[in-house]
């Protein structure tokens, strides 16, 4: 699938014809587990007052809270805010007083239990399963409606994740192996170093359709940016859902793109 990137991107046919302008996290908004930068959330401030805005994260709630809503809260219309944190299996919104959990979709405790053990055997098996000393943290974050693996653990400094697997090769051959194990959940590569397992057929692609019923728009007027668009990534269903996808290579690449759909709205 051949996506434009920031630059490239139709800005004309966003500002004239798009519903939605929908975000993945990690790697596009802000890097890995940090909180986006002071002017990039201003930004992404001012485009609520112009669109709907959707979060479609990989981690779980309180990582959109630190990363984003602490940053925003004070100057977004929160409103028009529709935040999916664990690959979209849940669906919060605003209701003038707080955010509403509309959905979630937890993994069956059987299903999770054999998805528990084959991630330590496949990352034993791998060579990811690392001493103690060379970790930070727990490796296995249960969510509930995601089982996420990460391989440095779930507090691993930014520029450690971001130097362990930087051609994802690591993560897609863990996912493979984990996948074989568990034909009934999906399994996909996550952030840098992280595999992700949810409730089969509920990712990306499942978030991106829930919000076009919402809205009542057709997908292609849902524009979705990450930066994992290669079919092995975990941004990639919301592309291939039929969403105007854009590729992004990392938050300031997200930032240019909100700073000249904000110019070409003002023209």
């Amino acid at each position: 699938m051949d996506l434009p990137h920031w630059q490239t991107a139709d800005y004309h046919y966003i500002a004239s014809r798009a519903t939605l302008i929908a975000f993945d996290l990690d790697g596009t908004l802000a890097r890995s587990k940090m909180p986006m930068k002071r002017e990039d959330a201003e930004l992404l401030s001012k485009l609520t007052y112009s669109f709907p805005v959707a979060i479609i994260s990989g981690g779980r709630w309180d990582l959109i809270d630190s990363q984003i809503l602490s940053m925003i809260s004070s100057s977004a219309d929160l409103s028009r805010l529709h935040l999916m944190p664990t690959t979209g299996t849940r669906y919060y919104s605003w209701n003038g007083a707080g955010w509403v959990c509309q959905y979630e979709i937890n993994i069956d405790p059987q299903d999770r239990e054999h998805a528990l053990a084959s991630v330590r055997r496949r990352a034993q098996e791998l060579g990811f399963w690392y001493p103690q000393d060379r970790v930070w943290g727990e490796r296995i974050d249960d969510r509930g409606s995601q089982i996420t693996f990460s391989a440095l653990g779930q507090q691993a400094p930014v520029d450690a994740k971001e130097a362990w697997d930087p051609d994802g090769s690591r993560r897609q051959a863990l996912a493979q192996a984990i996948q074989a194990d568990l034909p009934e959940l999906t399994v996909r590569a996550g952030g840098a170093t992280s595999v992700d397992i949810s409730v089969k057929g509920v990712d990306k692609s499942y978030a991106v359709r829930e919000l076009a019923q919402t809205f009542s728009c057709p997908l292609k007027q849902i524009v979705f940016l990450g930066d994992r668009m290669t079919p092995e990534g975990n941004d990639y269903p919301a592309a291939k859902a039929g969403t105007y996808a854009i590729e992004v290579a990392g938050p300031q690449d997200t930032a240019r793109f909100i700073s000249r759909l904000l110019r070409e709205l003002g023209r």
